[in-house]
């Protein structure tokens, strides 16, 4: 790793700490082409600024992001902000020249995602690399999934169930943050996690959704106002505010090879705090993964002997399983932030080989318009919509 790849993150919430240790350990852990340097962490507050770049151990601290896109000692800029802030950013960032990596949903709407894609698609043949962040795709056992089902080991399929299971809204009285808020979010639990159901289905598939029939709901429509503090830990303040977002997604999806799929996006499932679960079932076969047991994946062979036949357990923890050659002995679990080393793994990679990482700005916005169709279903009484654009 002799040329340095110099980045600068802006945003430093939640994501933020996942993309800054995504950015520290790759390098470490993993033979990288190009050498990373947490260059700047750009926020809007320059105090809470200087507290997470010296937490999370980046070089400098900025809260003008134009400015430092405008920096010619800036190579990549990660985008970590609420939805509302991502096409801007990106889009001024590409014609900087910089490479891209921006958290999902990709935008706010379609037409944001549309202009996102096209800066992309424009600056690619420039030589700059753009990807979205649907991190779920590097964890070793969905990347493992998606080549048991390419290789034919389930056969043809048939059905799909996704869900993305949270409770943390579940109390009436925990105070309304930017997530609750339709001109930061975007929307709720559809987009918020219902976007890594639906990419994480396409992505073990190789298969996209085509049309959707779904209905949204906001379960509790008023929330106290948020005072101090920021994010989940913050504190209520004075009044209460609207909702004005989805709080649970439900709809049905038709594959472009005409299986059906059903998708269920909810942050008031009680007592399943961050439980993704895919479970594809085929001609010769099933696979089924839940995120709070990531290390494993479920796997049953149906042409077996009856006598024989049942899901077993695979632990995806060998070398030869994807990105397990850098980490540790067999056996020795990964966790929730390994997918960020993954990712950065994947993104500095293609950046060095000159190809297109994936997933690109038009897989997110496929995914845009999918996350789009499933609320025009809704507003219609859930008849069938197109996701084509």
């Amino acid at each position: 790793m002799s040329e340095k790849l110099r980045v600068a993150m802006i945003g430093h919430g939640f994501m933020g700490a996942a993309h800054s240790q995504g950015w520290r350990v790759a390098p470490r852990f993993f033979d990288l082409p190009l050498e990373p340097a947490m260059q700047v962490l750009v926020g809007r507050s320059l105090d809470s600024t200087v507290a997470a770049a010296e937490k999370w151990g980046w070089a400098e601290t900025a809260t003008d992001w134009r400015a430092v896109i405008a920096r010619d000692d800036i190579d990549v800029i990660d985008i970590v902000t609420p939805g509302d802030t991502h096409a801007e950013i990106a889009i001024a960032a590409l014609e900087a020249g910089k490479h891209v990596l921006c958290e999902k949903p990709l935008a706010n709407t379609v037409a944001e995602a549309e202009a996102m894609a096209d800066a992309a698609t424009h600056a690619a043949t420039l030589g700059s690399r753009s990807m979205v962040g649907f991190t779920y795709r590097r964890v070793p056992a969905t990347t493992f999934a998606r080549d048991l089902v390419a290789a034919g080991r389930i056969g043809e399929i048939r059905q799909v169930r996704a869900e993305y299971l949270q409770d943390w809204l579940a109390d009436a009285e925990a105070p309304l943050t930017w997530r609750m808020k339709k001109e930061q979010a975007g929307s709720g639990a559809l987009g918020d996690i219902g976007a890594h159901a639906i990419d994480l289905v396409e992505y073990i598939t190789g298969q996209s959704v085509d049309s959707v029939s779904g209905i949204i709901e906001t379960i509790v429509k008023e929330r106290p106002v948020l005072g101090s503090g920021s994010g989940l830990s913050g504190t209520a303040g004075e009044g209460r505010g609207a909702v004005t977002v989805d709080d649970i997604a439900l709809f049905s999806g038709r594959l472009n090879s005409g299986a059906l799929a059903s998708f269920e996006a909810t942050r008031f499932r009680t007592g399943r705090k961050n439980a993704l679960r895919i479970e594809i079932s085929g001609s010769s076969g099933a696979l089924a993964f839940d995120l709070e047991r990531l290390n494993e994946l479920e796997y049953y062979d149906a042409t077996q002997g009856a006598l024989e036949q049942g899901f077993r357990r695979i632990l995806v923890t060998e070398h030869d399983h994807p990105y397990l050659d850098a980490w540790w002995p067999t056996g020795h679990m990964l966790g929730y932030e390994h997918g960020f080393s993954h990712q950065v793994r994947d993104f500095v990679t293609a950046i060095a080989d000159g190809t297109q990482p994936r997933p690109s700005f038009a897989d997110g916005l496929h995914v845009q318009r999918v996350l789009d169709a499933v609320e025009r279903s809704s507003a219609a009484g859930s008849t069938w919509v197109t996701t084509t654009g």
